[in-house]
């Protein structure tokens, strides 16, 4: 991705912590909350990837279509869980929008783009993330002891909702950053 490369080891490190922490809900008791949690830890480890400052390593050409590939095979996942749940279709955005970063990346000639301004689906990524990341976030504010049913119970840390919110967050703050690097 372009950019200074602070901020890219900074998405680097947020997109890796984020996809080692979704390995980790796979070990959920529940099959759809691990089938999810293996997604997002796809989406983590490929942003990482993705957000390495070129200046450290520009990956081969081929590198933008396997990318594509991979995402694209994702996509397809979601679309087809998306009939279960709408949940899904986040999964879905936000795994074609992989596929748009790295099919950019590979037309990009050595990543450098014109004075064009911003294209149209660029932008609409952008306010589709902006708007996850703002509701995801208002989801997160904590509500007054007692106000729930109690504490989660679940079979473990990796099955509580606020720590699932979190990862999902913190995704939708790094696919912003990335949208805004294009």
């Amino acid at each position: 991705m372009h950019g200074p490369a602070s901020s890219g080891w900074l998405l680097v490190a947020l997109c890796a912590a984020t996809g080692a922490y979704c390995l980790l809900r796979m070990r959920s008791s529940v099959g759809e909350q691990r089938r999810t949690a293996g997604g997002e830890a796809l989406m983590g480890f490929g942003m990482a990837a993705m957000a390495v400052p070129a200046a450290v390593f520009t990956p081969p050409s081929w590198a933008w279509s396997a990318y594509a590939a991979v995402f694209g095979a994702a996509a397809l996942d979601a679309l087809w869980a998306a009939r279960r749940s709408p949940h899904h279709l986040h999964h879905l955005v936000g795994t074609a929008a992989m596929v748009y970063m790295a099919m950019v990346m590979a037309g990009s000639p050595a990543h450098a783009h014109g004075g064009s301004g911003v294209p149209l689906l660029t932008g609409a990524l952008l306010l589709y993330f902006t708007a996850y990341v703002l509701l995801t976030g208002v989801r997160l504010v904590p509500v007054p002891a007692g106000a729930t049913g109690g504490p989660a119970t679940g079979s473990g840390w990796g099955d509580r909702p606020e720590l699932a919110r979190a990862c999902r967050l913190s995704m939708g703050i790094a696919m912003v950053a990335m949208l805004l690097t294009m």
